[in-house]
């Protein structure tokens, strides 16, 4: 059965360096996974695509062809790949039954919120047994004002709706968020969305009166639902990126059989010939779905600690630790290097000839 992620997200929220991320990390755990690109503007492809939309259409050439402006464009490109489901259908059967795919959504939000096309392409690859789970990133900063926060509730909240698949609502670029002042509250109080009537009086500050019980109505409809909540994402910490690839296992319910040679602990792999999807193991099976989300990444605490009350004090800390690998990795490899010189075997004959001199 394959499993996969539809990764969607307004322009800049990092949806391409997130695949490009989630692919070497995948790569290193020896986990399947495959990228498959889905935004025909996206002609500099940072991660390597196993399906490619621009094999089918480019969004210049609708706009050249039809004399659509590029937002006209892109719908048209989600509506043609629709009703050519059959193209990546037969792709998408060439990577197997254990593939793990990223869909890579174009930056238009209506395409998540609105419009149908991606919505029935996603109805369709359920259909085809994919077990998917919607990955929405958000740009971190939008957090740092309230107006903006709202906004992107709204708009997570409205994906969710959409989409109606599980939902994982990220804040991206965690990492820059110090560069835009201080928060208003903790970092807590953004990804688990708690009492937001606490941002009437900032949002009264910044709007005209008028508009007070519309900011009201607003919190009153996204704390109604109860749905929305964050992780967050910082691309180049390894815990983050950990930590955010077991939520969406648990959502997808993923669950990732190691190879039988790899270095794990005793007895967690059960040795035989069978691959990855009718392999049975039970330890992978009830730390995946029963254990708690524990690890360096799935403290919040922690979190605002690293990227934002002392990232100066962590960056250097860092920093110096790299240098310290850097030059172990180094001594380490100018004693192998004298090693082999010194187990070189000498020319035939040489030890003769010195005997002889001698």
């Amino acid at each position: 059965m394959p499993f996969g992620e539809i990764v969607c997200g307004s322009p800049g929220s990092g949806k391409s360096t997130y695949c490009y991320g989630k692919h070497q990390l995948f790569t290193a755990l020896q986990r399947p996974i495959s990228i498959v690109n889905l935004d025909p503007a996206n002609d500099t492809l940072p991660y390597p695509c196993a399906i490619d939309i621009s094999s089918l259409i480019t969004l210049g050439d609708v706009m050249e062809e039809h004399g659509l402006g590029p937002n006209g464009g892109m719908l048209y490109c989600m509506e043609y790949l629709e009703a050519n489901f059959d193209w990546l259908e037969e792709r998408l059967k060439e990577l197997g039954e254990d593939a793990y795919v990223l869909f890579d959504l174009p930056g238009q939000v209506e395409l998540s919120t609105n419009h149908e096309s991606v919505k029935n392409i996603v109805e369709k690859l359920t259909k085809n047994s994919f077990r998917l789970a919607a990955v929405h990133l958000c740009d971190a900063h939008y957090i740092t004002d309230a107006s903006k926060y709202i906004s992107v509730l709204l708009l997570s909240l409205r994906a969710m709706l959409q989409l109606e698949l599980p939902h994982i609502n990220v804040l991206s670029k965690i990492d820059l968020l110090s560069q835009y002042g201080d928060l208003d509250f903790n970092l807590d109080f953004y990804t688990e969305v708690q009492d937001l009537s606490y941002l009437e009086n900032t949002l009264s500050a910044s709007l005209p009166p008028r508009f007070s019980a519309l900011n009201m109505a607003m919190i009153s409809l996204i704390e109604d639902y109860g749905l929305v909540g964050f992780e967050t994402l910082a691309v180049e910490d390894k815990n983050l990126m950990l930590n955010l690839t077991r939520v969406i296992d648990r959502a997808t319910g993923y669950i990732f059989v190691p190879p039988a040679e790899s270095n794990q602990p005793p007895g967690t792999i059960e040795e035989h010939n069978l691959g990855p999807a009718a392999r049975p193991n039970t330890y992978a099976l009830f730390t995946s779905a029963v254990a708690p989300l524990q690890g360096p990444g799935s403290n919040i605490r922690d979190i605002q600690e690293r990227w934002i009350d002392a990232k100066e004090e962590y960056d250097a800390f860092e920093r110096k630790e790299w240098r310290k690998e850097g030059e172990l990795v180094r001594d380490q490899a100018a004693r192998a290097s004298k090693i082999r010189e010194r187990k070189t075997p000498s020319k035939p004959g040489s030890n003769n000839s010195n005997a002889m001199q001698l």
